[in-house]
């Protein structure tokens, strides 16, 4: 069996890195790529990188015929999807990489500033955190992926939270970030000279959009109010998320309760006791790794979790979600190995 797929917004870094990694799939073909802008070119004048590949032509939205597609990854940024999706045909199955279906309408508008223009499409939405909403996704329709920050503090965050084992009210997650997070359009404040030999925090103060769906997500575990305190960094590499967690809690239970939660994952490893990860260990790959570490104080403790934003932040949870909505093994065309170094 092939399965025909078609990548909307493929001029970006995660429309990009669906490509690598789709080229691996032995039964996914991708009938179409769309690029409003560099519509008519060939991918392979947009990414070099790619040029190997027997790819199509990128077209606009407007020209793809969406009757032999099966599914359709919609790469667009924040804001533009959901008018998108509400005109696609009903039947087309759907992961969306960007933020208009992760929250409530209400959610949204509280941290996008704006209404929602598809809220008849939110409840059938599944928050496309793999490891946790895997029963869901396999039934979905319209899957929409998390953001790679809330994603990499998820994975450290959730067992814990959900089972009660840290305090719920003195959790700090300080973040580091490579630039790609930023995205591929051009801003002054992300040339390289601008960012280079630096480290600088942004949205700082409870401002960071992925709040919401920490907030969202954490609340609804545990049925009361949760509210982390986050500081995301911006760092001179060019992709992986490193997520430092400090909490209250017993560091051996953390680190069982985490290696009990993640034994059957394919691309969660939890590192042994003492040991932590780094950005480097996941570079190129759809895997997580996760450390724990006791502090020299009793009862607090440092989790560790660490990914690549453009992978399983962003194209390959998508590529592992739809892999489930096709009935396919959720494995296939992620099991590359981090590039190293």
């Amino acid at each position: 069996m092939t399965v025909n797929v078609a990548i909307l917004g493929a001029s970006g870094y995660t429309g990009a890195e669906l490509v690598r990694l789709i080229a691996t799939h032995p039964m996914m073909r991708i009938a179409a790529l769309t690029a409003d802008r560099k519509a008519g070119q060939p991918m392979a004048q947009v990414f070099p990188h790619l040029r190997h590949l027997d790819l199509p032509r990128l077209t606009t939205i407007e020209q793809v015929d969406f009757s032999g597609i099966d599914l359709a990854f919609v790469a667009l940024p924040h804001g533009l999807s959901q008018a998108l999706v509400k005109e696609l045909p009903p039947k087309l199955k759907v992961v969306d990489l960007g933020a208009d279906f992760r929250l409530t309408p209400e959610g949204y508008k509280s941290w996008y500033g704006a209404d929602h223009v598809a809220p008849e499409l939110q409840p059938e939405a599944v928050y496309g955190l793999t490891e946790f909403y895997r029963d869901r996704i396999r039934a979905a329709r319209l899957v929409a992926g998390t953001g790679c920050n809330a994603a990499t503090v998820q994975f450290a965050l959730r067992p814990l939270i959900e089972a009660r084992l840290i305090d719920l009210d003195d959790i700090v997650c300080d973040l580091k970030n490579g630039i790609s997070g930023a995205g591929r359009s051009l801003k002054e404040n992300m040339l390289f000279a601008e960012r280079s030999e630096d480290v600088a925090g942004y949205s700082q103060g409870g401002r960071h959009r992925h709040l919401g769906e920490f907030d969202q997500e954490f609340s609804a575990l545990v049925g009361r109010e949760v509210r982390i305190l986050f500081t995301p960094h911006l760092v001179p590499v060019n992709r992986g998320i490193l997520a430092s967690c400090y909490v209250k809690g017993d560091p051996q239970a953390i680190h069982a309760a985490l290696q009990a939660r993640y034994a059957d994952e394919p691309f969660c490893i939890v590192l042994p006791m003492g040991e932590l990860p780094a950005m480097s260990h996941v570079q190129g790959s759809n895997f997580v790794h996760l450390g724990v570490v006791g502090d020299r104080v009793a009862g607090r403790t440092l989790v560790v979790s660490t990914l690549d934003n453009l992978n399983k932040g962003s194209s390959g949870q998508a590529l592992q979600n739809a892999n489930l909505m096709l009935g396919l093994d959720e494995t296939l065309g992620l099991m590359l190995a981090p590039i190293f170094p």
